[in-house]
C-alpha cells in the first residue's frame, strides 16, 4: 500500500508532468506580443524598436567615420577590395569601406628618397675596392610600387648592388679611383634602370653618385703614393703644354718682327744705293761739263772728310820743316765720346 495514495508531493501539491503544449504556446505568445508573463508575476522581456534603431544608426555612423580619410597633397592611398587592387585615392577628403576595403599603402609620391649603399667589389684586374653609393629615386607608379614587389626598398638596394657589381667588374681599379668615376656612375644608373624595368617596380632613379671609392685600408697608403705620382706627372704635362702654348706665339711674333726688320733694312739699303747711284750720275754729268773743277772739288771734299776725323794737324811752313799741331781740346772731346 502506497504511503501517498493521492500522488501528491511532500508539500501537498499535485505531482503531475508539465504540459508541453502549454509551454510552446507561452513561448510563441511572448515573442508575438513582445513579452511574456504569468500569474505568479515573473520576469518579463519587452523588445524596444526605438533603442534598436538608435543602435543601428550609431553603428552606421561609426562605420562611416572609420571610412573617412584625409589625404595630404603629396600622398596617395592604394585601396584593396577583398585583397584585389581597386583604386588609388588622391589628395583631399576620401572615403573607403572598412572591412570590405583595405588601405594597403600610403606614400608621399613626390618625395625624393635616398639611401646609401656601402660595399666592396672586385674590379676587372682582380683588385678589391671599397665603394659607397648614394642613390636618389622617386615613385612613378604607386600601384606597381605597392603591389608588384614585396619590399620596394630591399628590391632597389639589391638591384643597385647587382648593377654596381656588374659595372665595377668591367673596369680596372685605376679607372674607378681616378678619372673613370663619372662614366661608372652613368653605367650604374643605366643598368639599375634596366633592372627596375624588369621588376616593374614603379620606381624612377633620379641620380647615382659615388660618394667614396678607395682601396682597402691595408694598401691605401701605397695607392695614395701612386696616385700622387700620377697627379704630379699630369701636372708637369699640363705645365709643359702651357709653356708650349705661351712660347710658340712669342716665337712666331719674334720671327715676324725679324722679317719686318729685314724688309725695312732691305728697303733702306735699296734706297741708299739708289741715292748713291743718282748722286754719282749727277756728279758724272757735272764732271763731263768741267772735269778739272770737278776733280778739284772731289779732292777737297775727300781731304775734308779724312782730316775731320783726325786728331793731328800738319802745318806746311814755307822755307822750313812741317809743323805738327795737336789740338788738345779735340783730343779730350774724342776720349769722352769713346768712353761713352
Amino acid at each position: 500500500m502506497s504511503w501517498n495514495p493521492n500522488d501528491n508531493d511532500p508539500w501537498g501539491r499535485k505531482n503531475s508532468p508539465p504540459d508541453l503544449d502549454d509551454a510552446i504556446k507561452q513561448l510563441r505568445k511572448m515573442f508575438a506580443s513582445g513579452g511574456s508573463g504569468g500569474d505568479s508575476g515573473g520576469t518579463s522581456f519587452k523588445f524596444d524598436f526605438k533603442f534598436f534603431s538608435y543602435l543601428i544608426m550609431g553603428l552606421i555612423t561609426l562605420y562611416v567615420f572609420l571610412g573617412i580619410r584625409i589625404v595630404n597633397e603629396a600622398d596617395r592611398l592604394v585601396v584593396l577590395t577583398f585583397g584585389n587592387y581597386n583604386r588609388v585615392l588622391g589628395p583631399g577628403l576620401q572615403f573607403h569601406f572598412p572591412i570590405i576595403e583595405e588601405i594597403y599603402a600610403a606614400e608621399n609620391v613626390s618625395r625624393i628618397r635616398t639611401f646609401v649603399l656601402p660595399t666592396n667589389m672586385l674590379t676587372k684586374d682582380e683588385n678589391i675596392v671599397d665603394v659607397e653609393l648614394n642613390v636618389q629615386y622617386t615613385i612613378s607608379d604607386l600601384k606597381k610600387y605597392a603591389l608588384n614587389v614585396e619590399d620596394p626598398e630591399i628590391t632597389i638596394r639589391q638591384a643597385t648592388e647587382s648593377a654596381l657589381r656588374h659595372v665595377v667588374g668591367e673596369n680596372v681599379m685605376d679607372d674607378l679611383l681616378t678619372s673613370g668615376a663619372a662614366a661608372i656612375s652613368s653605367g650604374i644608373l643605366l643598368r639599375l634602370e634596366e633592372y627596375l624595368d624588369i621588376y616593374d617596380a614603379g620606381i624612377v632613379v633620379q641620380q647615382v653618385n659615388i660618394e667614396q671609392r678607395q682601396p682597402p685600408a691595408e694598401v691605401i697608403d701605397s695607392f695614395r703614393d701612386v696616385v700622387a705620382a700620377r697627379e704630379d706627372k699630369e701636372r708637369l704635362r699640363n705645365e709643359a703644354e702651357k709653356y708650349a702654348l705661351s712660347i710658340v706665339p712669342q716665337a712666331r711674333g719674334e720671327a715676324q718682327r725679324q722679317l719686318q726688320d729685314a724688309e725695312a733694312y732691305k728697303e733702306k739699303v735699296i734706297a741708299i744705293a739708289e741715292g748713291e747711284a743718282d748722286r754719282f750720275t749727277a756728279l758724272l754729268t757735272e764732271y763731263q761739263k768741267a772735269p778739272e773743277v770737278t776733280r778739284e772739288r772731289l779732292y777737297i771734299d775727300t781731304l775734308e772728310e779724312v782730316m775731320s776725323s783726325s786728331t793731328k794737324v800738319m802745318i806746311d811752313v814755307e822755307g822750313g820743316n812741317n809743323l805738327l799741331y795737336l789740338p788738345l781740346d779735340q783730343l779730350m772731346k774724342k776720349e769722352e765720346e769713346d768712353d761713352e
